[in-house]
């Protein structure tokens, strides 16, 4: 059985939840100005190449130390339904059926959090999820460290390594979609990396490659289309 592996946000998604989440955290005043433009400062230093995302990524999870996890699960779901639900690309979703159709596994490879990768499964009945998580202590209390290897650049790669032999599937068997140069180390080693709307960086690579670039079009109807209900 082959397996099928899809990254999230500017993939499936037309858009980057993880910017989504901070104006709308900023909005509603769980975070303060600065920390928005911090979180905006890091995002712009990873895309001119300064500094690594996983660094940025480790820093994001240190703050939420001394938080409870209940709150941010809560407004995670809102989130997602106000905003993120709806954002589904039309062919991202006949992608999914194409492959649900030949058998394959479907599985989510991303850097977002577990709670928001909980409700992108449920709602298009993948079969796992690959993502970040966070440490919580008995009382239910961030500690500021990541559980496990933060899912991320080399660190994606790791988590689709495992899952493939977990499965005793080869990875040459395996499909890759996402949008980000930074996913370069899962597209070289599974045996169908395609590119979908990608950055700059990755476009150039894909063409180098002769890695398919595809076009998944802009939401439009998605919820609809998968049978959701209406908000």
């Amino acid at each position: 059985m082959a397996i099928a592996f899809f990254d999230l946000d500017k993939t499936l998604l037309a858009v980057n939840s993880g910017s989504l989440w901070i104006r709308r955290e900023l909005a509603l005043g769980h975070i303060t100005r600065w920390q928005a433009l911090r979180a905006s400062y890091w995002l712009v230093r990873y895309h001119l190449g300064f500094v690594s995302m996983q660094d940025a990524l480790v820093q994001a999870i240190a703050h939420l130390q001394g938080t409870g996890e209940q709150p941010v699960r809560e407004r995670t779901v809102r989130f997602y339904e106000e905003l993120v639900r709806s954002q589904y690309r039309p062919g991202a979703l006949r992608a999914l059926e194409e492959h649900r159709s030949a058998g394959h596994r479907l599985v989510l490879l991303t850097s977002s959090s577990g709670y928001m990768s909980e409700l992108v499964a449920r709602d298009l009945g993948l079969d796992a999820t690959l993502c970040n998580r966070f440490e919580v202590d008995a009382a239910g209390i961030y500690t500021g460290r990541p559980l496990g290897e933060v899912c991320f650049g080399e660190g994606k790669r790791s988590y689709a390594q495992a899952y493939a032999s977990e499965a005793d599937v080869p990875l040459s068997a395996c499909a890759f979609y996402t949008d980000s140069y930074s996913d370069l180390p899962v597209m070289e080693v599974v045996g169908r990396p395609v590119a979908v709307h990608p950055d700059r960086r990755l476009r150039r690579e894909a063409l180098r490659r002769g890695w398919p670039v595809v076009d998944w079009g802009s939401p439009g109807g998605a919820g609809m289309a998968l049978g959701f209900p209406s908000q």
